[in-house]
């Protein structure tokens, strides 16, 4: 299971949230809003400093073009 940690407000999370439901990944990916706190807290624990990124359970991948190729090997 992945997070995609996002701004409800930004672009560029709004066009990695299309991406994952166009790809069909939905299912696999938990969207995290980051003006809750706890999801901000948790992006934050994982080492992360921007939106959107994405978590893998083991990996952080931060920024648009970095996403989609990991989401390609999802």
């Amino acid at each position: 299971m992945f997070e995609l940690f996002h701004d409800i407000a930004q672009a560029e999370s709004a066009r990695v949230r299309r991406l994952v439901v166009d790809r069909g990944l939905k299912d696999r990916v938990s969207f995290r809003n980051v003006s809750f706190d706890e999801a901000l807290a948790d992006l934050k624990a994982r080492g992360g400093t921007t939106t959107p990124a994405l978590w893998d359970g083991e990996v952080l991948v931060m920024g648009e073009e970095a996403i989609a190729v990991r989401l390609r090997r999802a």
